[in-house]
């Protein structure tokens, strides 16, 4: 008999560099442009400057962009 399945919870995390670090265990984390789950085995983009997760590489351009404006 399998055991239930475990219900999903969203991690906390600390974004560094070139890692990050788990605060309070769970399966994912949020993506900051499009608000999907990003599984931690499969966390591959983030900001350590806003501290925030991307699920693809264009959500972290987009944000990149859109923080940049007027900065100039």
């Amino acid at each position: 008999m399998n055991p239930p399945p475990r219900p999903h919870r969203e991690a906390v995390v600390r974004y560094d560099t070139p890692d990050f670090d788990i605060l309070q265990p769970g399966d994912f984390v949020r993506c900051a442009v499009s608000g999907q789950p990003i599984p931690l085995d499969r966390l591959h983009y983030w900001s350590v400057e806003l501290q925030e997760a991307y699920a693809a590489p264009e959500y972290m351009t987009q944000r990149w962009v859109e923080t940049r404006r007027g900065a100039a």
